[in-house]
């Protein structure tokens, strides 16, 4: 299982959204994409984008000003 970790620091919506989209594209099912953001919005954002595309959020949480969604990749891309 491959695992990357995208910075995606000072970038607003719908940029850090189009960033995880692009890197999940090239992965394959099982995956794990972790998306280290400064923008609170990726907290709702990035799980709904998952949602509507098939892929598992396994975690979200802040760290400082850091906040942070790790996603597992689906079947379905």
């Amino acid at each position: 299982m491959e695992k990357i970790s995208l910075k995606l620091h000072r970038m607003l919506c719908p940029m850090p959204v189009i960033k995880v989209q692009n890197c999940v594209k090239m992965l394959p099912p099982g995956s794990q994409v972790e998306a280290i953001c400064t923008d609170p919005g990726v907290l709702n954002d990035i799980p709904a984008w998952c949602r509507i595309n098939g892929h598992q959020v396994l975690e979200t949480r802040r760290e400082g000003d850091e906040y942070i969604v790790l996603l597992q990749v689906g079947d379905e891309q």
